[in-house]
């Protein structure tokens, strides 16, 4: 065969070679697979309107989703938090897809364990091994806090985390004031962006019990919701150290999919210190940077740290412009020179590339707070949006985003597709190519 560990080949490339070829032909005949010609004739007809037409007509099968599942957000969010391990009840391979798929974005080792629930745990319930689990990723990763979820086998057998993590510590798997906040996250239900909010809301509940004060600390929080660019999460800091005020940036990933190469292996990088996320509770606001992957959070903060809540999305000028300001209102701070400078510079940029994007129609697919976001920003530059496409929608997105359609020339040509995957989006593309 083709691969040796002295010629490591991607699967692409691997695939066409003599002996792939040889094995899918082997296997075709075998399966009395149809001939090139008919392959051929039928990839022809998947780019038809025909087909375009019984592709959107399917209701019960969903092909490329364009999300992930709760956990997935569930254990991002918890990597945010100083020393903090994401544990997860539920089966072992499950976990392993999670961690896979964050580690291979980031190229970047990303830690979970699992509590390995097999066949007798789905009979009987997952007790045992959330108490074996929770003493032995206490006992060999030594973190500063567990933060669970669950998969579909423990939400399907009903799994009670809360009673769980109560027996797991009477039993002495952990002491009884190390921190172990939970969130249900079913993946039959929701997105990863659900997953993000149950689990935020599961940390700040736990880490905040009991820290509530008469006074503020004077801080601003910030969420940034689910968000996979690091350099955002760097940019909010320096923004929030340019203009001179305190604040706290609740789940900070950085460092954690971003670390320095400097020899030395760190399990736990950075994060948001857990004293800091305690005393988030006493802050003067909390900003928000997206409103769909946090409904749940942003109802506790208001609800029961009785604190302002703002969602505000610095993504183009007017996002940020409207950021910007809104920190001023709530710290007292003036917007500095150096801010005002770099907004001209990139108002400049927008001009001098305008050849380029202006009259550009374009297709776009991802999370509710990230379409918005750049639809907003290419609207700016006069492109022409023409298929949105948002799996994880909902109403409330789909009018803020009609809405923002509406309120610019460039945005009427533009349909939205709630709820659709990537093989309509291939029908979309397709035939709008042609």
């Amino acid at each position: 065969m083709p691969q040796n560990p002295d010629n490591i080949q991607d699967h692409v490339q691997l695939f066409h070679q003599p002996e792939y070829k040889q094995l899918f032909q082997n296997k075709k005949e075998f399966e009395n697979g149809h001939d090139p010609a008919e392959v051929e004739r039928v990839a022809e007809w998947t780019k038809s309107w025909d087909y375009r037409e019984k592709n959107f007509a399917r209701e019960a099968l969903t092909v490329n989703p364009a999300k992930g599942c709760q956990p997935l957000g569930a254990m991002f969010a918890a990597a945010g938090f100083e020393g903090t391990l994401p544990f997860v009840q539920g089966s072992q391979g499950c976990v392993a897809y999670f961690r896979t798929h964050l580690t291979r974005h980031y190229k970047e080792p990303f830690s979970g364990v699992s509590s390995s629930m097999t066949e007798d745990a789905a009979v009987f319930g997952g007790l045992q091994n959330m108490i074996d689990g929770l003493a032995n990723s206490y006992t060999l990763y030594k973190p500063k806090m567990i933060a669970v979820c669950t998969t579909c086998m423990a939400e399907v057998i009903g799994d009670d985390l809360q009673a769980f993590i109560n027996n797991a510590k009477s039993a002495g798997s952990v002491p009884q004031d190390f921190p172990v906040p939970y969130a249900h996250t079913p993946s039959f239900v929701g997105s990863h962006i659900t997953g993000y909010d149950n689990m935020m809301k599961g940390i700040l509940t736990t880490l905040t019990a009991g820290k509530k004060k008469s006074s503020s600390n004077g801080k601003i929080n910030f969420i940034a919701g689910f968000d996979t660019y690091v350099g955002n999460y760097r940019e909010i800091k320096r923004i929030a150290s340019v203009m001179g005020f305190d604040y706290t940036l609740l789940s900070d990933s950085s460092d954690y999919v971003d670390s320095p190469n400097d020899g030395e292996f760190n399990m736990y990088p950075g994060g948001t210190k857990l004293e800091d996320a305690a005393d988030a509770i006493n802050a003067k606001a909390t900003v928000v940077l997206q409103a769909h992957s946090t409904p749940k959070t942003r109802d506790y903060i208001t609800k029961e740290w009785k604190q302002d809540v703002v969602v505000s999305r610095p993504w183009g000028i007017k996002g940020t412009d409207e950021f910007l300001m809104k920190l001023s209102e709530l710290t007292g701070k003036p917007i500095p020179e150096e801010l005002e400078i770099e907004r001209g510079r990139a108002v400049d940029a927008m001009t001098d590339s305008h050849a380029w994007v202006h009259g550009k129609r374009f297709a776009i697919y991802g999370d509710p707070d990230l379409v918005y976001s750049v639809v907003s920003f290419m609207l700016e530059l006069g492109a022409e949006p023409v298929h949105i496409l948002v799996h994880n929608s909902n109403d409330v997105f789909e009018k803020e985003l009609q809405a923002l359609l509406d309120s610019s020339p460039f945005g009427k040509e533009a349909k939205i597709w709630a709820g659709k995957d990537l093989w309509h989006l291939r029908s979309l593309m397709r035939l709008l190519s042609g």
